[in-house]
């Protein structure tokens, strides 16, 4: 058994394809299925579900993956921690952020690829539960997400502030003038919203139902994305944070101020406890908490 085969499966996991997952690792099609036939005779134990096509991992398989991840981030962690020692970050710092969060990840990825050239940088878009689970898992290294009912013996997180809220819209569709919009205005717009469940969603709902209003959404998502090709389009307005800075995005686009409109649980940056914990997490955790104290 080798690291190679534990990637191999892993890749196999992510693509749900012989041949892509063999394209993701370089190599061709035969070569992956020989090398992960060799895991399984090793292993003693079936792997892999195969018919025509993948048809996903047995039982065992499945329980051999968890290790798999756990070894590779293990070894991803050793060459890391190996780096961090000559005062060096390499690898790949993964990291989740929910959706519409008003925290800048690019700012800190900045700084830290302006001092170690060599670190990448994955990012995913992820609800609040997904990143707990994957934070669990040692799938992502840090998260970006609400702190509300965070397992602090599992966790450590650095709060940030309650995220205020603006209206995002189109100058050439809709105009507001210069004050802060109530609720009560807002519930009379074509609204767009991300899906019913997701956290600043339920901030969103919870500003018009203690107000006794009860607004009716014209288009929800839980794309990012197409929420705002829907605001720039002039379909509709939208609730956003009101730091994001997705009013720069294209000069038509604007954030009006909300009175009294901020989310019921704030945002912090969280990382796990528990080992394998990267070097590449602990240094970013740091910066930003020295950051935070400087400021």
């Amino acid at each position: 058994m080798d690291i190679k085969q534990l990637k191999f499966l892993i890749a196999l996991e992510e693509t749900r394809h012989f041949g892509q997952a063999a394209a993701r690792c370089h190599i061709t099609q035969p070569t992956l299925s020989m090398r992960l036939r060799s895991l399984e005779e090793e292993l003693g134990l079936p792997l892999v579900n195969r018919g025509q096509r993948f048809e996903g991992f047995t039982a065992p398989g499945e329980r051999v993956l968890a290790w798999a991840r756990t070894v590779l981030a293990a070894y991803d962690g050793l060459q890391a921690e190996a780096a961090a020692c000559r005062g060096n970050l390499v690898g790949t710092l993964r990291l989740g952020v929910v959706p519409l969060s008003d925290f800048d990840p690019l700012s800190m990825m900045q700084r830290l690829h302006t001092d170690h050239p060599s670190l990448r940088f994955e990012l995913s878009s992820l609800s609040s539960e997904r990143i707990l689970e994957q934070l669990a898992n040692n799938r992502i290294d840090l998260g970006i997400s609400y702190l509300e009912r965070l397992d602090n013996d599992r966790f450590e997180a650095l709060p940030f502030s309650h995220t205020r809220m603006g209206l995002l819209y189109d100058q050439r569709f809709f105009f507001f003038g210069e004050e802060p919009l109530t609720w009560e205005a807002l519930v009379e717009l074509p609204l767009g919203m991300l899906t019913s469940g997701m956290h600043f969603r339920q901030s969103i709902d919870h500003s018009f139902h203690s107000r006794g209003l009860a607004p009716q959404p014209l288009l929800q998502t839980d794309a990012v994305h197409q929420l705002l090709q829907a605001v720039h389009g002039g379909l509709c307005c939208a609730v956003v944070p009101l730091e994001s800075g997705l009013n720069v995005l294209t000069e038509d686009l604007r954030i009006q101020p909300i009175e009294s409109a901020q989310t019921l649980v704030p945002l912090g940056l969280i990382m796990r406890r528990g080992a394998p914990r990267s070097a590449l997490a602990e240094a970013c955790f740091a910066l930003y908490q020295k950051s935070t104290t400087i400021s």
